[in-house]
């Protein structure tokens, strides 16, 4: 019999940041779900009211996408076998990418292993170390990373600020190298969602590329979810669309959408497509199910909005700062309860745990020094008794642990 190895010398410091972690009170441990992703379902063995999941829709367990994971598994098996270019392109992952093209209506689209990687796939395939880039200071990490791996110089423009973004334009109008303008559709901590349509003006303004991260946008604004592009109505302004399909799809994946010659560029070059093993098809069915709901089921969308603006009155009733003064006004299901403190945050969130209500405590380095929030995020499948419950144990929490007076 074998015996588990402790950490060796080696990974010493990685000991000595988890335990600085431990001090400030921003160490977690990783908490387990045991039945499907719902409303109200069960991690840790507790039952609690679900506020933490990007499950909008609640597509997770439709039956519909369920049969169809199902009947693409006993037709094509459980995996692909290969990358797309080499062997691992099947019939149901182009039918799957043609539907995502027809929805967003562009030319064309292709689906990555996950939104992370369609993103950083796509910035630091598309640019290079001649090339610029102006990102909003609270874009996704994986916009940063992707820039990073560019070479591209970085311009990083004040949230939400198009007077700076054009400022840093005009400072290397001159300059040799593409430009790119990227942004996220609704920003995943505030909630909050970007001036799109602005961006896509100055972008047309001086020549730059202008690029978009809907990841919690698509499924939630728009006309049937089709995303922020729709919901401003920039269709032909925006060159690059990224969309996840792990949120409001509710199954895995990311995907890039533009013109046919940008598409046939990343099966080419973006390295994430070119070195990862292609979707499982169940995974494709389960994709293309999600996207005939967002047509046939457009209430799902309704009750998600009807949800979110009562649940966001009833925190600012009750005196809980959800964003406007010192960061970001939520827009969308997602609905911070700024704490600032990390360790506050987080015993917060455990407290709220223990008495039935899953919200994440999320603190630096998700989220700036001193930002620190409980994030919490409706759904359409959540009812009103379920909300009113959920706001009823927050705000008893809250005043029992000190974070309402």
């Amino acid at each position: 019999m074998t015996t588990s190895i402790g950490t060796r010398p080696q990974l010493a410091h990685l000991t000595a940041q988890i335990d600085d972690l431990k001090q400030r009170g921003t160490f977690f441990k990783l908490r387990v779900l045991e039945d499907e992703q719902a409303p109200v379902c069960t991690y840790d063995g507790r039952r609690v009211i679900n506020l933490a999941s990007n499950n909008y829709l609640g597509l997770c367990n439709h039956p519909k996408l369920r049969e169809a994971a199902i009947a693409a598994t006993v037709k094509y098996g459980v995996g692909s076998g290969a990358v797309r270019t080499i062997a691992g392109t099947m019939r149901i992952h182009m039918e799957l990418e043609e539907k995502i093209a027809a929805f967003k209506n562009v030319e064309a689209c292709v689906v990555f292993q996950s939104g992370f990687t369609a993103n950083a796939g796509t910035v630091s395939s598309i640019l290079g170390k001649e090339d610029f880039i102006l990102s909003d200071e609270l874009n996704h990490a994986s916009i940063i990373d992707g820039a990073r791996l560019s070479r591209a110089k970085i311009k990083v423009f004040r949230h939400k600020d198009v007077e700076h973004a054009e400022e840093l334009l005009k400072e290397i109008e001159n300059e040799p190298g593409r430009k790119l303008i990227i942004t996220d559709g609704v920003f995943s901590m505030d909630g909050d969602i970007g001036p799109v349509d602005k961006l896509a003006v100055l972008a047309e303004k001086y020549g730059a590329i202008m690029m978009v991260d809907d990841a919690h946008a698509s499924g939630v604004l728009g006309r049937n979810g089709r995303g922020s592009v729709d919901h401003f109505g920039v269709h032909g302004k925006v060159d690059v669309q990224v969309g996840t399909l792990s949120k409001a799809i509710a199954s895995l994946g990311g995907y890039v959408c533009g013109s046919r010659d940008l598409i046939d560029y990343l099966y080419h070059r973006a390295r994430p497509f070119l070195f990862s093993t292609s979707h499982p098809p169940s995974v494709a069915a389960t994709c293309i199910a999600a996207f005939d709901l967002l047509e046939s089921e457009p209430e799902r969308i309704e009750r998600l909005w009807a949800n979110t603006w009562y649940f966001k009155e009833q925190l600012t009733s009750a005196g809980f700062d959800v964003g406007g003064v010192t960061t970001p006004k939520s827009e969308t299901p997602i609905t911070p309860i700024i704490l600032g403190d990390g360790r506050k945050t987080m015993d917060f969130s455990k407290a709220l745990f223990e008495a039935g209500v899953m919200a994440t405590g999320i603190a630096f380095p998700t989220v700036p020094e001193g930002k620190a929030r409980v994030r919490t995020i409706m759904t359409s499948e959540h009812t009103r008794a379920e909300i009113d419950q959920a706001l009823e144990t927050i705000t008893v929490v809250a005043k029992r642990t000190g974070v309402l007076s």
